[in-house]
């Protein structure tokens, strides 16, 4: 997915029975940003603008 180029409709969820719209991706609780998932070399979510990460437990 590198240099793969993502459409904001792709970020959410869209629930049209309800009329509700989730984000897909956690949020940062250090700044409250959108955080990335990445899986190599170790599974984990990242922060890039505070720079806080949680690593996956398997």
């Amino acid at each position: 997915m590198a240099g793969e180029k993502r459409f904001r409709s792709a970020l959410y969820e869209i629930d049209y029975k309800t009329g509700t719209i989730r984000l897909k991706n956690k949020v940062c609780p250090r700044c409250g940003r959108v955080m990335a998932f990445h899986k190599q070399p170790v599974p984990r979510w990242h922060c890039g603008y505070c720079g806080y990460v949680e690593y996956v437990r398997q």
